[in-house]
Formats: structure tokens, sequence, C-alpha cells
């Protein structure tokens, strides 16, 4: 199965924000940044995507960033992958049905079925669902430490 850095850190960028959209205001890439360790370049350019598929809306000026287009139980995993232009594919020539010399292998369509439950799995998740795991929310506890302490050491002289 091919799913590349930019569909996970997609899906990790919005999980993240979808884990602060509680906190006052809206979440700044800077922060998803720093806690995700994604580059701040490609985390533009990943949700200028995810803002034309309206998942996120920016809000500019000081103290300005991003926040969910919707309710996290109406966002799913799938749509988000979907929105950078990723596709979930299992198969060898990339759906492009030319695996075996140009003409379609003999386990082509198997591989198409798999890439095809992977995202139908993948379309029934919510980051509602993800936020709600105790085990996701153990590593953003651990995480936001972990800036916090970051943050504390950037200010001492």
């Amino acid at each position: 199965m091919r799913l590349t850095t930019k569909g996970r850190y997609a899906v990790t960028a919005m999980l993240d924000l979808a884990l602060h959209a509680d906190q006052e205001g809206p979440v700044s890439l800077a922060d998803i940044s720093g806690r995700q360790g994604i580059s701040l370049s490609y985390l533009e350019q990943l949700f200028a995507k995810l803002r034309r598929s309206d998942l996120v809306f920016s809000v500019r000026g000081p103290g300005g960033g991003y926040r969910l287009g919707r309710a996290s139980s109406t966002i799913f995993v799938a749509q988000v992958i979907d929105a950078v232009n990723e596709s979930v594919d299992a198969t060898k020539c990339k759906g492009a049905r030319g695996c075996q010399h140009g003409v379609t292998c003999l386990t082509h369509h198997l591989w198409q079925d798999l890439s095809d439950q992977i995202h139908s799995f993948l379309g029934g998740i919510s980051l509602a669902d993800l936020v709600a795991r105790r085990e996701v929310q153990s590593v953003a506890l651990r995480q936001d430490e972990q800036q916090d302490n970051r943050i504390a050491a950037d200010t001492v002289w």
C-alpha cells in the first residue's frame, strides 16, 4: 500500500488542529509544526489545499491561524487524504492498469479492491473519532508538554 508523506502529514496536521480546536483562537501552523515536527513551509502547502476543499479556514491578523471548516465529526480521514490529491493505492501501476508491460496484471483487481476497502475504511473514521481515542489524547498531552518545555527553555536567558 502506498500512502505518501503528504497524506500522512495532512491527516496528522488536521488531527492536531482538531485536538486544539477548543483552545481560544485559531491554531497557528507554527504551533502545529512545533508539535508534529512538520516543516512550516510544507504545512503551508498542505493547508492551501485543505482550505480549497473547505476543510479548514484561515483567520488573518495577529493571533491568526486556522480553524476546522466544519465540525470534526463531519471531517473524515479519507476526505483529508483526497483534499491533498493523495490516494491510498495498493496497486503496482497506481491504478492505471498497466501493471505488467502496459496491460493489466493477474492480481490488479485484487489490489484495486484492497485500495477501495482502505479508502472506505478511512472514509468511516472522523477526526472526532480519533480525538476521542485515549491513546491519541495521551500522545497529544505529551506533545503539548514538550512544546511548553521548549517554549519555556527559549524564553530563559
